[in-house]
């Protein structure tokens, strides 16, 4: 690994991990995982680490996710099993810290979407600013919310998850807090001193020292989008959109419009049954079959050369249209166990 993508500081009682990939927006690679994976492990039984920052070194970008251009290559010369490795290994990790026995804080400044929010949205203290940018942006390369992503949107309030998962929705720190992706909101300049009180103070007594940021615009409450997202199915909530007048309806059926058909239904099937299920790693082992099955699709990779390779921002989806997408592919992707396991300490063999 580039010894700059990733930095490893130790202050006081804090040890630090610090994200250095500016040009590519802190885009996740496996060496990058392997490091910050190993690096908390070693601290875990480290006397000497009381708390661990999950950080980064540009203000622009906590991190965009994980590096989805090495993955499609990965998936053209060595096929699906080595695609979804970057894919495992990062589901791993969002369940290695959500269950870290010491306090993790993530300061989720700038970017932080995709696989950065596996990195940073489910740890102990989570903290935005008004530079941050927050959203599961998937169905744009034919995916589903990932990396524990399903998780907190099933949990957010009302239909708003939905929302979100289906439109890419990026969300202010205001929106973030309401959504329950963050759990505490500063100003950006406020994030050295918190820095250096976190070595030398418990993590708990420096976060509810910090005080109350001016809220900014979450946008359309829970109840006003209802109406729309409690449709039964992709096709009759598009129709919905269709003839709402609200400037955020058209906008939303715009955003959709340009994702992935099955990539949408999916989504759409996904986020109701997260609700149903007990725990993040209950999700993330659904997230890691719904992905497996995705990648084996023409969609992803053709995705990903719209969008990043060639960025003439025009897929051809398979298939084109919404109405066109096979309710029984959908459900069989759901109910699907492919030959490739996370292996979490799930709370129960039932996952459905």
């Amino acid at each position: 690994m580039e010894p700059e993508l990733i930095e490893i500081t130790h202050t006081g009682r804090l040890g630090r991990i610090t994200l250095n990939r500016p040009r590519a927006l802190n885009a996740l690679n496996m060496d990058m995982f392997h490091a910050i994976g190993a690096c908390l492990l070693a601290w875990r039984d480290d006397p000497g680490i009381e708390t661990v920052l999950l950080d980064s070194a540009s203000p622009k970008a906590f991190s965009a996710g994980g590096d989805i251009r090495a993955i499609r290559a990965r998936l053209e010369t060595e096929g699906v099993a080595a695609a979804a490795a970057p894919f495992r290994t990062s589901y791993r990790m969002a369940s290695l810290l959500a269950g870290y026995p010491k306090p993790v804080v993530s300061f989720m400044d700038g970017i932080a979407m995709g696989g950065g929010i596996g990195l940073g949205g489910h740890v102990r203290y989570r903290v935005v600013t008004e530079r941050s940018c927050l959203a599961m942006p998937e169905t744009a390369i034919a995916l589903t919310p990932d990396a524990g992503g399903s998780y907190l949107l099933s949990r957010a309030p009302g239909l708003s998850g939905l929302r979100l998962a289906l439109t890419a929705g990026r969300m202010n720190a205001t929106a973030a807090l309401a959504a329950g992706f963050a759990d505490r909101q500063v100003l950006s300049s406020q994030l050295d001193s918190i820095r250096d009180a976190l070595a030398h103070q418990p993590a708990g007594v420096v976060m509810d020292s910090l005080p109350p940021c001016p809220p900014l615009d979450a946008g359309p409450d829970t109840a006003e989008i209802a109406p729309v997202y409690s449709a039964p199915d992709m096709p009759e909530l598009m129709g919905r959109l269709s003839s709402h007048g609200a400037d955020w309806a058209q906008a939303d059926l715009a955003a959709m419009q340009r994702a992935c058909p099955f990539s949408l239904w999916v989504t759409f099937a996904a986020w109701h049954a997260a609700r149903r299920l007990p725990d993040l790693d209950h999700a993330l082992e659904q997230e890691f079959q719904l992905v497996c099955h995705m990648l084996a699709r023409p969609d992803f990779a053709e995705g990903v050369r719209a969008l990043l390779i060639d960025k003439d921002n025009a897929p051809r989806w398979t298939p084109a249209r919404i109405r066109d997408v096979s309710e029984h592919e959908v459900a069989c992707c759901l109910r699907a166990r492919s030959a490739f396991s996370l292996d979490l300490p799930l709370a129960s063999t039932d996952s459905n």
